[in-house]
């Protein structure tokens, strides 16, 4: 048991250590980290880890790093995974707050912070186009997506709206048709005996 919560630690220092940009930049590094190297979890579940994340509060890759410790190892395993998500950025932000003031203003280190951010993007991008390939099923995938990309970035809907609209839409949409009821099925043993009861009258 302390060892597996130590690997998992481990693997959460990793993905704190290698992500900039937010939540959804760390997705690369999560496939990287948990779905490649280790087996954990897959994709869908990473997927379905943003959903819930993004309707609850808090950080959303904190949130993820609850789920994925929660799933891997229970209680206990969602407080370590989540401590490890965060040490590295809270160490690293302690150091930089020590001398942000005197680097801030240096053309070279906002040079840099450009930089960051267009590799982000690029990571989240990349993200995008792995998902898609077990998003988009058919045209009523591709129906929500339209719809909800129109709601956030022209009416600036809130996420949680979006996510539990989606929820509902998946729901009416995908959701399996109901068969209609047939006539039980009886064993071989009961069909015999039926047959035999005929048989018998006949006889007599």
């Amino acid at each position: 048991m302390i060892k597996a919560l130590l690997e998992l630690f481990w693997a959460f220092i990793i993905i704190g250590s290698s992500i900039f940009g937010g939540g959804y930049a760390m997705m690369p590094v999560l496939q990287r980290e948990l779905i490649n190297k280790r087996n954990w979890i897959t994709m869908e579940e990473v997927m379905d880890y943003f959903a819930i994340a993004q309707i609850t509060p808090g950080i959303i890759a904190v949130n993820v790093a609850t789920f994925v410790g929660y799933k891997r190892l229970g209680f206990l395993g969602g407080i370590i995974a989540t401590i490890g998500l965060i040490l590295p950025g809270v160490t690293l932000m302690i150091i930089i707050s020590v001398f942000i003031k005197q680097f801030a203003d240096y053309e070279i280190v906002r040079h840099a912070f450009v930089g960051i951010r267009i590799a982000v993007c690029a990571l989240i991008f990349d993200t995008l186009i792995k998902l898609q390939k077990g998003v988009i099923q058919n045209y009523k995938s591709v129906i929500i997506i339209i719809c909800v990309f129109i709601l956030s970035a022209v009416f600036s809907f809130s996420p949680v709206f979006l996510i539990l609209g989606s929820a509902l839409a998946g729901f009416l949409f995908f959701r399996p048709p109901s068969s209609s009821k047939s006539a039980p099925v009886l064993p071989n043993n009961e069909k015999n005996n039926e047959e035999s009861v005929p048989d018998q009258e006949n006889e007599k």
